[in-house]
């Protein structure tokens, strides 16, 4: 669900405003790229633009940290939220700063990508992202070119586990973007109001599973 909500907001924005907003690995070359050039005030928008996104996933794992010592059934509930408002208020306000003030379109999206990224990694235990797919394909191909030299059972079965993790987190950034490009076309920026809307669903349909779940024990 995180992989396809990232995947949407990559694809919306960039058709919105011609920036990324999922990862920073760019916006660093291009930082770098404008300092060269003397370019001080273009250059400090794309320090910026790593600065909110290390900012969002700064905030997230001190937001996960302060609920685990107070509630760990609600741990990752308020990442998630915070997250899900930013999405409401682009949507809401996103053609307003498209023409007004694009970088704080950016701004905010690469924050809640960031508290997403971090959230994930938390989550997994540093075994996947979800906001960029560098990592998953690096992994992806490690893990197949294991198929050829792993040959116990358990082995290939824990690899056939975590490659079909990353093939399903792959292919819902891919749904996702084609989903964004798609709805952006037809309702322009809400489309992250529809994808903001998904992820308190699923938040809300995991804390009725875990509750469900708490009863069974």
């Amino acid at each position: 669900m995180l992989s396809f909500v990232a995947g949407v907001v990559n694809v919306a924005s960039f058709i919105a405003i011609q920036r990324l907003t999922t990862n920073v690995t760019g916006h660093f070359a291009f930082f770098v790229d404008e300092v060269f050039k003397f370019n001080m005030w273009q250059g400090f928008i794309y320090f910026l633009y790593i600065f909110f996104f290390f900012l969002g996933s700064f905030t997230s794992s001190v937001l996960v940290e302060i609920m685990s010592k107070r509630n760990n059934r609600q741990i990752y509930s308020v990442p998630v939220i915070i997250e899900s408002i930013i999405l409401f208020t682009v949507a809401i306000f996103g053609q307003q700063l498209i023409s007004e003030s694009p970088n704080i379109l950016a701004f905010l999206l690469l924050f809640a990508m960031g508290l997403q990224n971090s959230l994930v990694t938390k989550i997994s235990n540093a075994t996947v992202r979800t906001t960029h797919l560098t990592g998953l394909f690096t992994d992806l191909g490690i893990e197949l070119s294991q198929l050829f030299f792993y040959k116990l059972k358990d082995q290939k079965q824990k690899l056939y586990s975590s490659i079909k993790l990353r093939l399903t987190i792959i292919s819902f950034f891919f749904l996702g973007g084609i989903f964004g490009g798609i709805f952006y076309s037809i309702v322009k920026l809400y489309v992250l109001g529809i994808v903001g809307t998904i992820l308190l669903i699923g938040l809300a349909y995991d804390d009725i599973k875990l509750k469900f779940s708490n009863r069974a024990k």
